[in-house]
């Protein structure tokens, strides 16, 4: 009976120098693994592996010696265990995320939830190559937003309090960027210099400043064999429904311009940066 090795490969189980053994990727989302997963995961590498896993540079884990013959049953008890396999090949892999507002003082979105938003909307959808979403909650950017196609960065859309505020002058320091400048009777605001980090808002003392949570966007970034920043082209997005219709228009072009093995990045840079922030600021605009 023949393999089919490229089906293995596409449901997560690579193919290892040894013969016919197989390193099998999991479905991380969001670097989160709750300890039943983990028990389940260290039974199955024990059982059928060596009693290794590995962690890989995008919040994975991968159970290497797995045996052909025990493919299935692998399947099996990790699924009844709560844990999935994951992807290979030209789909949208597993997405990742920082821990976000939910433990991170810095955090200004909540990175996991929405990491599994995204994953519950794309992840495994076939595209021309592999495409990968990262989430990260504040301009720390812990999580290297830019390096994925489509990176999403969490930011506070800020506004001043004029009658709370008592301008202790906490907020102007608290600013890396310069952006906001303290007269004898107000605190100015500059947007333009403004990158959404919500440290003004965080640091006041006198609840002084409304901060909306919001979405920055970059797009074509790739860290492999090239390596190249994804670019921002659009204000903050302030809700899930625009970053989701930016999102879909983002996968639609990949489908509508790429090529077999081309990355999303090149992809772009082909078909002309002008077309696609025509149609994303199109998709932002609804």
């Amino acid at each position: 009976m023949a393999i089919d090795y490229k089906a293995l490969k596409n449901g997560g189980f690579m193919r290892q120098i040894q013969k016919d053994r197989f390193s099998l990727r999991l479905k991380v989302v969001g670097g989160h693994l709750t300890s039943d997963q983990l028990d389940t995961i260290t039974r199955v590498s024990r059982q059928y592996g060596d009693g290794r896993v590995h962690l890989t540079s995008r919040q994975g884990v991968e159970i290497p010696f797995i045996r052909l013959e025990d493919v299935e049953t692998v399947k099996e008890e990790l699924a009844a265990g709560g844990v999935d396999t994951g992807v290979c090949g030209p789909r949208v892999r597993t997405v990742t995320a920082c821990q976000g507002q939910a433990i991170c003082p810095s955090g200004c979105i909540d990175t996991y939830a929405l990491a599994v938003e995204i994953s519950d909307r794309y992840f495994g959808r076939q595209l021309p190559h592999k495409f990968k979403f990262g989430v990260t909650g504040c301009m720390n950017n812990c999580l290297k937003a830019e390096e994925n196609d489509l990176g999403v960065k969490g930011g506070l859309a800020v506004s001043w309090k004029k009658d709370a505020c008592t301008l202790c002058g906490v907020c102007t320091k608290a600013c890396r960027e310069g952006a906001l400048t303290q007269t004898e009777t107000e605190i100015v605001l500059d947007e333009s210099r403004c990158n959404h980090c919500g440290r003004c808002a965080k640091s006041c003392p006198f609840d002084a400043w409304d901060g909306a949570s919001g979405y920055i966007l970059s797009f074509g970034g790739t860290f492999g064999n090239l390596i190249a920043k994804g670019e921002e082209i659009l204000p903050i997005i302030r809700d899930k429904e625009t970053l989701f219709r930016v999102a879909d228009a983002a996968l639609a072009f990949f489908d509508a311009h790429g090529r077999p093995s081309e990355r999303f990045r090149v992809s772009i840079d082909r078909a002309g940066w002008d077309t696609f922030k025509e149609a994303i600021r199109a998709a932002y605009e609804g």
